[in-house]
């Protein structure tokens, strides 16, 4: 299984959280209308990111909101959060042992490819949400 499109859901709502808290509520319905989804998808994600700590779900007027800094919280957080994935690459399993292929592709493969997953999340961990807000701002002639 690969990576889904909760993991960029999820940025996506953390974003509209920061940009929208404190101008009004932000709500599942009003997150959803941004990332063009139903409201069901972002409250599932919200769950994910309320239980991870990444943000606070106030019921009535307030919405949810970050609990921590923008600056604090990493791609590889919200990966975390929301993505159930140990092991981003399997490798087809009951290869014939007879055959000398067959009997090493695990061996062969899996040094390599948690290499690679270790420099995705080391990636993922390099890049904060506050790096993110910059570039919206940027983009949108905020700052």
């Amino acid at each position: 299984m690969g990576i889904t499109t909760k993991f960029t859901t999820a940025i996506h709502t953390l974003l509209v959280i920061y940009f929208f808290s404190d101008k009004k509520r932000v709500t599942s319905n009003f997150i959803a209308e941004s990332v063009n989804t139903n409201p069901v998808v972002i409250r599932r994600i919200l769950s994910q990111l309320k239980k991870a700590g990444l943000i606070t779900v106030l019921s009535g007027k307030n919405g949810s909101k970050l609990s921590k800094d923008p600056n604090f919280i990493t791609l590889l957080d919200v990966f975390k959060a929301v993505e159930s994935v140990d092991n981003l690459f399997n490798i087809h399993e009951n290869s014939n042992p007879l055959c000398p292929v067959g009997k090493n592709i695990h061996d062969i493969l899996d040094v390599h490819l948690k290499t690679t997953q270790r420099c995705l999340e080391n990636s993922l961990e390099e890049v904060t949400l506050n790096d993110l807000i910059e570039e919206i701002n940027e983009k949108e002639n905020l700052l």
